[in-house]
Parts: C-alpha cells; structure tokens; sequence
C-alpha cells in the first residue's frame, strides 16, 4: 500500500468509516458509529457490532491488539489479534464505542467474592432492544442451580433498574 493513501473497508448501508488502520499482516481494521470491521488480505470482512464486543485490549510492548466478541458460555469467543504498527485513532474510537454501549453492570457475588455480572448493552443507534448478558467469574458454573437462580434474580432487578418489565 502507498503511504498516506487511507485503506478502505465495505461498510454497511447508513455508516461511515471514523478510524482505520492497516495491521502487518495487511488485514485492515476499521471502525464506524455501529461497529469493527476487519478485513483481511484476501477481501474476507468481519463485522461486530459494538454491543457484541467483550474485550478489547492494546499491548504496547508488542504492539498488539485484541478484541473479543461476546460469546456463549463453553464455546470459544470469535478474537481478532493484529499487530499495529500504528494504531492510529482505532484504539480510542474502540474504547469510546464500547464503554457507551454498556448501559448498565452490576456484580452479584453467588460463591464467595465470585458470582455472576448482568451487563445490558445498546446498539449505537438505539434501534434494538437492549441485549442482556451474563457473565460468570472464572470458577463459577452457570448450570449450579444457586447460579441460576441468582443470575435469573439479578436480570430481573436489572431490567426493572432500568425501567423494563
């Protein structure tokens, strides 16, 4: 790729590309209002709405960035890890784009200081329903009925917290 010419990835209808960046491998990452976008040298693209994002991480020391995409308990999390040379604006515009899909996150201790978090997260566009998930702390079974029970309660205040029924 030439220097300064800004890499391009399809998006969806009604988005526009905020921030991109090219990894060493050639795949690039984008991201729009509504979501990532990775695509690599062989034209696949990957889009994850921002409300589907887990975890994104930037290790400085080996300039690598990781994002994780929401996933099902005991099935392995769809990742995308690429080496930035330079990120650019993506690292911020990942950070901004998930903090504000979170609209509510509350820890509720089932085993010990070990439980369960009820997370709601929102389209950018608030055009869909909020989408609930849970997440167990590492030792934690979600098939052990009092994990269950406490998760299904925690849903409940949660949505009621936030004016659903």
């Amino acid at each position: 790729m030439r220097r300064g010419r800004t890499p391009s990835v399809p998006v969806g209808p009604g988005e526009r590309v905020l921030a991109t960046t090219t990894a060493r491998d050639g795949t690039v990452l984008a991201g729009t209002r509504d979501a990532f976008y990775a695509q690599t040298a062989d034209g696949a693209v990957t889009r994850v709405p921002w409300e589907q994002v887990e975890a994104a991480t930037w290790d400085a020391e080996t300039d690598t960035f990781r994002l994780t995409e929401v996933g099902a308990w005991g099935r392995p999390r769809g990742t995308h890890v690429a080496v930035l040379d330079e990120p650019g604006r993506l690292l911020e515009l990942v950070r901004e784009r998930v903090t504000a899909s979170v609209v509510l996150q509350r820890h509720v201790p089932v085993q010990g200081r070990r439980g369960v978090r009820v997370i709601a997260r929102r389209a950018p566009r608030g055009d869909r329903p909020l989408e609930w998930v849970y997440e167990y702390d590492e030792g934690v079974d979600p098939a052990d009925p009092q994990v269950a029970e406490a998760a299904r309660e925690a849903l409940e205040l949660a949505r009621h917290d936030v004016g659903l029924p």
